[in-house]
């Protein structure tokens, strides 16, 4: 059994060395739990299936859930505690620091150098996700369409997660009505 303050120190070590939050913090995130065993890749693919679909901060749900997975409530307060304490601490240090110096030309430098990094860090668990949940044409096809919409043409993803949600019961009934059918004959 895996103990609490290795589940906080693991936690407090990925929220203090990832910038950008969310999405930047899976990649090591998940270096971090399926190297040490705590669950199968495909298990955290399903993690963050869940994350995403609860509501609030993505790296905070991926930790309440990890937690509860290997401890119990007890175990997801523990790692969201370690999730969040460094970057709260770090945030309020630079808060009272760089306070007087947001507009210093070398600041400004620095955050926009940072950028490039943080969306490179975005964009390769996107695409690894995109790899493993892909497995047939058309659900490459209902990926890019949804990047399109979202990305080029404004729409909202709950627009689109209705409609997917909708059209995805509907071939389900179908299916199944079809199936009964089949059998009935």
């Amino acid at each position: 059994m895996v103990s609490y303050l290795k589940i906080f120190s693991i936690f407090a070590k990925i929220g203090a060395f990832t910038i950008g939050g969310g999405y930047a913090m899976l990649p090591i995130i998940k270096t971090e739990i399926v190297k040490r065993g705590w669950m199968e890749e495909e298990d955290f693919t399903d993690i963050i299936a869940l994350a995403q679909a609860a509501p609030g901060l993505l790296a905070v749900n991926i930790s309440i859930f990890t937690g509860y997975r290997l401890r119990g409530v007890k175990g997801s307060i523990v790692a969201t505690l370690g999730s969040i304490l460094p970057s709260f601490l770090i945030i309020l240090a630079i808060a009272a620091i760089f306070s007087g110096y947001r507009d210093n030309p070398t600041i400004i430098r620095i955050f926009k150098g940072i950028r490039p990094v943080v969306v490179a860090l975005i964009a390769v668990p996107m695409i690894d996700m995109a790899k493993k949940g892909n497995k047939t044409w058309w659900t490459w096809v209902l990926s890019a369409a949804a990047l399109i919409c979202v990305a080029f043409m404004g729409i909202s993803p709950i627009y689109i997660l209705i409609t997917v949600i909708i059209v995805g019961a509907a071939i389900a009934l179908w299916r199944e009505k079809s199936n009964k059918e089949g059998r009935a004959e």
